[in-house]
């Protein structure tokens, strides 16, 4: 659980994928019964599911390179760890291993975001493993389909659409709709990846549906944030990949961040600032893009500066003009060199 147990490593999504999947379908064995070490009572529960909430809030307000954000593995190492090695009934165990579960989740969604992908795979496949040993598929599915964004976004979208697939599948439909939600949202981003406009749409349809389901299901807390105002977001990034900017314009209008999501935000004009420079709507993109970079500027992530590196990719027909010009000086003022 220490921080030094993450070593260096290349990313190897062929490892990942299939090894990650598998992990869900085979049936988990129950949290063990311990009788060592220090007695867990459900207060130390509630306080990793606090310390998980917090990190949330922190690295959807800073990004996940900030050292707010970082503490997460501290509490891994400090808090979790002693606990994992302590005296606690069945019971427990299971919710001890969801928490350590979600926080390992947590600290690999921050690597990710900061660009430290070995870091990150590391972290996920802890939490596949702890969740699977608290026999819960459900947040199984939820990390999984969380890596297979990390897998997406490294140039892999055929896996990715597996691992989310997979997810779904394995969870069954005894697994909250707002969890399978974001599989099928998931899968949804990848296909529009690989152009397959007919099966990102199908896969979008269904997470649609499944939100609408999960109004009459409980959900776990830790996707509490996620509802119709995250899913047009990533509508629009969904439209922009498969080049149809005025769908991602219909779905943009639907877009409602809830307050302290910085990044989401960020993230979102950056998406609708190249969904209008695909329409070829110059002023516009410029426009949304300068919001983006303000708003980005103030978050330490290199997930953000990988999607304003991709309006500079847009702006190339304009490369000329002078206000382009402008707008890249303005913006390396402000995020460094992004793209040069």
């Amino acid at each position: 659980m220490h921080r030094r147990s993450f070593a260096k490593g290349a990313f190897a999504v062929a490892a990942c994928a299939a090894p990650a999947t598998r992990s869900l379908v085979r049936p988990a064995a129950a949290a063990s019964v311990t009788e060592g070490g220090r007695r867990v009572r459900a207060r130390d529960l509630d306080e990793l599911w606090s310390a998980a909430e917090q990190a949330r809030q922190w690295d959807a307000r800073y990004g996940g390179g900030d050292g707010r954000t970082a503490q997460v593995v501290d509490v891994l190492a400090t808090r979790a760890a002693p606990l994992l090695a302590g005296h606690y009934s069945e019971e427990l165990g299971a919710g001890l291993y969801a928490a350590t579960a979600e926080l390992n989740r947590l600290a690999g969604w921050a690597a990710f975001d900061a660009g430290r992908h070995d870091v990150a795979r590391r972290h996920f496949d802890q939490a596949l493993s702890l969740a699977r040993a608290g026999g819960d598929p459900e947040l199984g599915c939820y990390v999984l389909a969380t890596m297979a964004v990390q897998t997406m976004r490294r140039g892999y979208p055929s896996q990715a659409i597996e691992m989310a697939q997979g997810a779904v599948e394995r969870a069954g439909r005894d697994a909250a709709p707002k969890v399978r939600a974001f599989a099928r949202l998931i899968e949804a981003r990848a296909h529009a990846r690989t152009g397959d406009e007919r099966s990102a749409s199908r896969a979008l349809s269904d997470c649609e549906q499944l939100l609408d389901d999960a109004r009459e299901r409980e959900a776990p807390t830790y996707i509490d944030y996620f509802g119709a105002a995250r899913m047009a977001s990533d509508a629009v990034e969904i439209y922009r990949d498969l080049g149809k900017p005025r769908i991602a314009a219909g779905w943009d209008a639907q877009c409602a961040m809830p307050a302290g999501h910085t990044r989401a935000v960020g993230l979102r004009l950056s998406v609708t600032a190249t969904a209008h420079l695909q329409a070829g709507e110059l002023e516009q993109g410029l426009a949304v893009g300068r919001r983006a970079v303000d708003i980005l500027a103030g978050v330490a992530s290199a997930r953000a500066r990988a999607y304003v590196e991709d309006i500079h990719t847009a702006l190339a027909p304009w490369a000329r003009e002078p206000r382009v010009r402008d707008w890249r000086i303005r913006t390396r003022r402000q995020l460094g060199d992004p793209g040069s």
